[in-house]
């Protein structure tokens, strides 16, 4: 193939080849939309080599050459290391999927940490493999191109050189991201490589290649590629149409672009959302607002659905083409679908990535509206994405600033200079172009400038050693206006010269103005900090020494800081005190436990010092020396030192509301329940109004229950009761954490009594993760007696039922037949009988007990359940248990949509292989529905189907299948899909005779609209709905879109004489073909468009119709 393509490079081919369809058309579905693209993401370019030539596989900058499968190839892994590899895999699926589930996105931090876990394991698997490189394309909005195609070759070279062997599953995924990020590459070399690898091309394959061509406007390498398709007999999809779409117009033939619907409606392909999508990016290319405005237009009269993530490519492409003026035309369109806003989200995120943060703000202000409704902070903070993402791309700062301030002004953010300043910190934007002209911004708009601001960048040139970065931030500082406090020299600013000296000669030579009195403060704590006593004794005068030295080394130094701070005429006892305190933890804290016993005694000797010396330090720094005491069992020294520290000074008194909240969320991070109760108290006495916020409160209940203070704890629930404290959902799961906490201890009257307490005051309603603590404590020591007491209790005081399914499971395991028969006459008591029977089939399958499961799904009169069903097999996929969720379907043989789940629960064909070898070893025989499903989902995942796929049972036994489901099991989607199937094959008389069996197919009006909408996209279905009349509602008049008046007009006419009603955009379609046959309408036209009544009806539909199941 590789040399077929570069043959064709000297050949002229017709772009009239492409206007023919190749294969069979039996094959092409437009259902599938085979471009899932993320919003933001474009096709790529490829670079086409004329001549063959040698390629540089060491430069991915210049093509994007796949690299050989060469070395040696590991053995076989052993059985658990292939266990380890799914383990491996299922985690990495869990990370990602939850990632994609919450933002539409994942980020590389996290995609590198999942890829080094998996090299770490030593044998990748292909699974892996796949799942990195799928998500090194439009899933990475945040990161720009070039480093996606880097990330994605250095995944390819790692895994290859750890052992993964590569399939065409495994370049169609490379091939996918080289798209997606627009990255230059040569089919005819990646498909050498390939071929070079013995690895054959697939139809996916040659269909992304086309892609490739046709995103370059190259449509002669296109028709190559077609052409051999058709040698091939491979199909043509409308994912190939749409490219052609692109590849028309990238090449300059718009009408050709165009003319490409026709081809397929020529072809028997009806134009879908993906079609008209690829027309109207090609238009938006062009900056075409009119004919963009008109296809959707079309669109809309077609009733082809585009989705707001539609619309947003649409934005995203007028804005690279430079046409941005016409986004706000399209942003009006979008109708807030569910999942607009992280759509929304990630549209801006790709949009700064590609420099058009301008644009990105524009779209990021349409849907503010929304993140308000769901603020709940008092302080608002929308926007922090979309600042975070500037600071971390380096947009220029005039810009950030002038994005500050609109959300400022517009009360959507409380404080986002500050916030950016953070984010510009934490991604080491060190340079003065960012970090400090924030600062600077922030001084003009009065905003208060701090020294903490500052130590990230010393922290960065210190780490360096860049002493020019340094006094620069240094001068910086002095600018702004920013005094440098004690902390910052001795921590930050010190440690970045070879020695004190060397500070001090270099802030001289750069002009920059330091306190001499903070300087030799911030000298001694750092020599103090260094364990350098020489240092220390060189501060000192000498005859000091010699005088005290039958004193302890501790007070020479003391008083050596006394007497620094009186030659440096200081005055303050306030620094004094401060030296002496950092110098007291830094030797406390130097001393080992042996250390510390030894010199117990000079250490008292030094205490009592201080306190003839009327000496007091800082509460905190005092607490941190009496832990480090306390933690080397000298109760005594403890003893002392609370008594020759005067605590109750000025260092007390400065303390804020603030700064108490900080220390004791300090202290129940680090367990410490005493210090955090005095702490509270402390506040309590400055401060009797001061509150904390929701997660203090509960943290401080947390620790405080957890260590035996009940009481104390129900006491701050009350307080947070009396000053209004909100719960917010986050919150109240640290509450259900606090008391399984108390759970796994067996404590049920803790947790009985915070129960108690958060419901009967309000904080929070009863819910089943509130009240499953008290069931879990009884289940943790399998005392399942008290167990169901609790579930009871539970029952009967809040109406939750909470780890039922976990009681019924033990009890079947534990094979205690008496108390289960108990559980199951309360829970048909409370629940009914079928929910109970439904019960019991949970736990036999969960417990591997699947023949008395299906005695309990064979019970006469059992009703299907699919609802339930598909949340115990959803929980079991969820738990990575597939082989429990298949028997759930296999016995209650449910109809085939309902296996869905199994589709998309990650790549999940090991586990149908799996399956499909547990079913032989335990000699099970599979039924026709479950062999269909195994080789669908294998066949879809290009697995090998190691059975016979058997055909479809003969109409009449399918048709009395369908009617004793209906009948007996209450199940009416089978023989609602066999209707249908009977409409689709023209089989008239067989769709009567089922829906005279089978009445209740008449309800199933979700189904039947759906079908018939997908129904009047197709020309030829005018006999269809007069079957509709049948199903009590008015059929969708396809015949209007055939454009066949006579037709539409006969059949409304029969419907009139048959009293089908007609509903309001039925009469709208066929008004609107009355005029343009130059007919009087008969009836009047409802006045407004097809879209609003396509809403209205789709709006009434699923406020007023129930599942059927129900």
């Amino acid at each position: 193939m590789a040399a077929l393509l570069r043959s064709a490079r000297l050949l002229k081919c017709s772009p009239a080849v492409l206007l023919q369809v190749f294969g069979n058309s039996r094959h092409v579905s437009a259902a599938g939309r085979l471009y899932s693209e993320a919003v933001g993401t474009t096709r790529a370019g490829l670079c086409v080599q004329t001549v063959p030539g040698r390629l540089n596989v060491n430069s991915c900058r210049q093509y994007g050459v796949v690299p050989e499968q060469s070395g040696l190839v590991k053995d076989e892994p052993s059985v658990a290391v292939r266990s380890k590899q799914a383990q491996q895999f299922d985690w990495a699926l869990a990370k990602l999927d939850s990632s994609v589930r919450r933002t539409g996105r994942v980020t590389k931090t996290l995609l590198l940490r999942i890829f080094h876990d998996i090299c770490r394991t030593g044998y990748p698997s292909g699974n892996q493999a796949l799942l990195l490189l799928r998500s090194c394309g439009s899933l990475l909005p945040e990161v720009p191109l070039a480093e996606r195609v880097e990330l994605s070759q250095q995944i390819w070279d790692k895994l290859q050189e750890l052992g993964t062997t590569y399939d065409v599953s495994h370049y169609n995924a490379l091939l996918k991201t080289y798209l997606q990020n627009e990255f230059r590459f040569s089919p005819t070399d990646f498909l050498a490589k390939m071929e070079s690898a013995n690895v054959q091309p697939n139809r996916v394959t040659y269909q992304r290649l086309i892609a490739a061509y046709c995103e370059v406007g190259d449509i002669e390498g296109a028709s190559t590629i077609l052409g051999f398709m058709k040698s091939k007999d491979l199909p043509i999809t409308e994912a190939v149409f749409n490219s052609l779409v692109t590849g028309h117009a990238r090449a300059g033939d718009m009408d050709s672009a165009e003319g490409i619907l026709s081809v397929m409606k020529s072809a028997g392909i009806e134009p879908g959302p993906d079609t008209y999508l690829s027309l109207l990016n090609v238009y938006a290319e062009k900056g075409d607002i009119a004919k963009i405005k008109q296809t959707l237009e079309t669109v809309e009269n077609a009733d082809i659905l585009l989705m707001d993530r539609d619309l947003m490519q649409v934005v995203f492409s007028l804005t690279k083409a430079s046409h941005q003026q016409h986004v706000p035309e399209i942003v009006e369109r979008m109708r807030h679908e569910r999942g607009y806003v992280p759509d929304a989200m990630n549209l801006c995120l790709s949009l700064i990535t590609h420099g058009h943060e301008e644009t990105a703000f524009s779209v990021l202000k349409s849907f503010t509206g929304l993140l308000v409704e769901s603020q709940t902070s008092d302080s608002p903070d929308l926007g922090n994405f979309f600042l975070r993402h500037c600071a971390n791309m380096d947009k220029p700062v005039e810009n950030i600033v002038g994005f500050c301030k609109d959300l400022k002004d517009s009360g959507l953010h409380s404080s986002p200079l500050q916030f950016t300043l953070q984010c510009a910190l934490e991604a080491k934007k060190t340079g003065e172009c960012m970090a400090v002209e924030l600062m600077r911004s922030m001084k003009e708009e009065g905003l208060p400038l701090r020294p903490h601001y500052f130590c990230p960048l010393f922290t960065h040139y210190q780490k360096d050693k860049n002493i020019p970065g340094t006094l620069q931030a240094l001068r910086a500082m002095q600018e702004l206006g920013v005094a440098s406090d004690f902390d910052t020299f001795s921590i930050y600013i010190l440690p970045s010269f070879p020695s004190v000296d060397s500070a001090r000669t270099s802030l001289k030579e750069a002009g920059i103005d330091v306190d001499g009195n903070i300087l030799i403060a911030a000298e001694l704590r750092t020599e103090a900090s260094r364990g350098n006593l020489a240092g220390l004794f060189s501060l000192s005068n000498i005859f000091v020494v010699l005088v005290l030295q039958k004193l302890p080394l501790c007070i020479y130094m003391t008083i050596n800081v006394f007497i620094e701070s009186r030659k440096c005429q200081i005055g303050s006892s306030l620094l004094f005190a401060e030296n002496v305190a950092y110098f007291l933890y830094n030797l406390i804290d130097s001393l080992n436990e042996t250390e510390v016993h030894s010199k117990e005694e000079q250490i008292r000797e030094y205490f009592g010092l201080l306190k003839n010396m009327n000496i007091s330090i800082s509460l905190n720094i005092f607490r941190g020396i009496r832990n480090i005491l306390e933690s080397y069992q000298v109760p005594e020294l403890v003893k002392r030192l609370e008594r020759a520290l005067e605590l109750k000074t000025q260092y007390e008194t400065d303390m804020t509301p603030a700064a108490y909240a900080t220390l004791i969320n300090l202290c129940c991070r680090h367990d410490n329940a005493e210090e955090a109760l005095k702490l509270k108290m402390e506040l309590a006495r400055k401060d009797s109004e001061a509150t904390l916020d929701a997660q203090k409160y509960v943290a401080l209940v947390r620790v405080l229950s957890k260590h035996g203070k009940l009481e104390e704890a129900i006491d701050m629930l009350k307080e947070m009761k009396e000053k209004d404290v909100q719960l917010r959902e986050s919150t109240i799961g640290l509450l259900t954490l606090t008391m399984n906490t108390a759970a796994m201890k067996g404590d049920a009257n803790t947790i009985r009594r915070l129960q108690e307490t958060i419901f009967t005051l309000g904080l929070a309603k009863p819910s089943s993760n509130l009240c499953s603590p008290l069931i879990s404590c009884y289940l943790e020591s399998e005392n399942y007696a008290g167990a169901f007491d609790a579930t009871v209790e539970v029952q009967k005081q809040y109406n939750q039922m909470p780890k039922i399914h976990d009681l019924i499971c033990g009890l079947v395991e534990n094979g205690d037949a008496e108390l289960l028969q108990k559980v199951m006459e309360f829970l048909s008591q409370e629940r009914g009988e079928m929910m109970m029977l439904y019960d019991l089939y949970f736990a036999f399958l969960q417990t591997g007990r699947y023949k008395e499961a299906r005695k309990i799904i064979e019970t006469p009169g059992l009703r299907a359940r699919p609802t339930r069903v598909q949340w115990f097999a959803e929980k079991c996929i969820a738990a990575q248990q597939v082989s429990v969720s298949l028997p759930v379907y296999h016995c209650l043989n449910l109809s085939f949509p309902r296996w869905s789940p199994l589709r998309t629960c990650g790549d999940c064909k090991q586990w149908m292989s799996a399956t499909w070898m547990k079913m032989q070893e335990e000699n099970l025989a599979p039924r026709e529905r479950t062999l269909r499903l195994l080789a669908d989902i294998l066949k879809n995942n290009d697995k090998e189907v190691p059975f016979e796929v058997p055909e479809v049972k003969e109409p009449i036994q399918l048709s009395a299948m369908a009617e004793r489901l209906c009948n007996h099991f209450a199940s009416y989607r089978a023989a609602t899909d066999l209707f249908l199937i009977y409409l689709d094959t023209g089989r008239t008389e067989e769709a009567k005779f089922l829906l005279q069996r089978c009445a209740a197919v008449n309800e199933q009006k979700d189904t039947m609209f759906t079908y018939m909408l997908r129904a009047a996209q197709q020309p030829g279905q005018v006999n269809k709905p007069s079957l509709m009349k049948y199903c009590m509602f008015s059929p969708s008049l396809s015949t209007g879109l055939d454009k066949d008046f006579s037709s539409a007009k006969a059949l409304y006419e029969r419907m009139q004489v048959e009293g089908v009603k007609a509903d309001e955009l039925t009469l709208k379609r066929l008004a609107q073909l009355y005029k343009e046959a130059g007919a009087t309408v008969p009836f009047e036209e409802p006045p407004e468009s097809f879209r609003f009544y396509a809403d209205k009806l789709n709006k009434q539909r699923s406020e007023s119709m129930e599942p059927a199941d129900n």
